[in-house]
């Protein structure tokens, strides 16, 4: 039965259920209030972290150009460069049996490609989210629907899967940034 998330809920994903070993987590979006000429292309990222916070290196970083990490652990589907049609736009699946024991924290991130170029944010996407379903049996476990009001901002850390006490939780995050991937990049140690 899937939850209904809010900003800074957290949930257990594995704790009492034991069965739960790959997940993939959808993000989705629909532009609105948009006139301008450019292209609405939303990316997503996942920041794999440590127990500061940070990557250990380039390679704890999954996105388009990147989309596997060596472990296995994480798969990206893929860079939808439109948003159009229902359900997610692109996916991570994530095998929790072959992350890293180091990684502590996935963080799911959501940027507006060419942002300030093409004069564009958050405020201009409708009916973004984040959810996760059992990737063996698609029983949606979360959706976390991202409907404040980002209206200065190019970048959102949708969510985060942590690892507390040997099980997988997931906190819905849903902050905003201004400055796009560079920003939240640096945020987690790294410099694009």
């Amino acid at each position: 039965m899937s939850i209904s998330l809010v900003k800074g809920q957290k949930i257990d994903l594995t704790k009492g259920n034991s069965g739960l070993t790959k997940v993939v987590f959808g993000l989705g979006w629909d532009t609105n209030r948009y006139d301008g000429n450019a292209d609405f292309d939303l990316d997503v990222s996942a920041f794999l972290t440590d127990n500061t916070g940070k990557v250990t290196g380039d390679t704890d970083f999954v996105f388009y150009n990147q989309p596997q990490h060596p472990s296995g652990a994480i798969i990206y589907s893929g860079d939808n460069q439109t948003g159009v049609g229902n359900g997610d736009d692109e996916t991570f699946t994530i095998d929790l049996t072959k992350i890293p024991s180091n990684i502590e924290r996935i963080s799911f991130a959501a940027t507006i490609y060419d942002a300030e170029n093409r004069l564009q944010n958050f405020g201009m996407v409708d009916n973004s989210y984040i959810r996760a379903y059992d990737a063996n049996t698609n029983e949606e476990l979360f959706k976390y629907e991202l409907n404040e009001d980002f209206s200065l901002e190019t970048g959102i850390v949708a969510g985060e899967l942590y690892r507390k006490n040997g099980e997988w939780k997931f906190n819905a995050v849903g902050s905003g940034y201004s400055g796009g991937l560079a920003t939240i990049a640096r945020n987690y140690g790294l410099n694009i």
